[in-house]
């Protein structure tokens, strides 16, 4: 017990086992993080897998235009979750790697979740300023894209 004690102390003041101890922590709760976007994403393929078979089933026993419209646009959402979902993975992944957070990686998975949005935004129900804050959001995300891939390149 003593033993323990001792250790305890010195990560807390050893600032090199302070140091260790943060990242070892911060390499598990990573890859507890990749492991539920795992589950998450195979649950979004089973989601998207299920609506494909329910919906264009339907579609083309009832067909349509205007059912079919909203089914296609029902399924863009999805397909874009299963992407959103692979992207934040992928951002986990790359963290583990170089122990680095890549803002580029984080702006594309904000670009793709915001045009997801769009895509299946129902204008109908949506105000002007709704509308202003995603063109604001797609604006500033894009700008943002830009820069950092600028100065990646150099």
């Amino acid at each position: 017990m003593l033993r323990i004690f001792r250790r305890f102390m010195a990560v807390l003041t050893e600032d090199e086992k302070f140091l260790e101890t943060i990242e070892a922590i911060e390499g598990v709760v990573s890859k507890i993080l990749s492991i539920g976007m795992i589950f998450v994403t195979f649950i979004a393929i089973a989601h998207l897998s299920y609506a494909l078979i329910e919906k264009l089933l339907l579609t083309i026993e009832r067909p349509s235009n205007d059912n079919f419209n909203t089914t296609l646009f029902e399924l863009f959402g999805l397909f874009l979750n299963v992407l959103i979902a692979l992207e934040i993975l992928e951002n986990i992944t790359a963290y583990l790697r170089k122990h680095v957070i890549q803002v580029e990686l984080v702006i594309v998975t904000s670009l793709i979740a915001v045009a997801r949005k769009i895509i299946i935004l129902d204008l109908e129900k949506k105000s002007s300023s709704d509308l202003i804050a995603m063109a604001v959001a797609v604006f500033s995300l894009s700008i943002g894209y830009a820069i950092v891939r600028s100065m990646n390149r150099k």
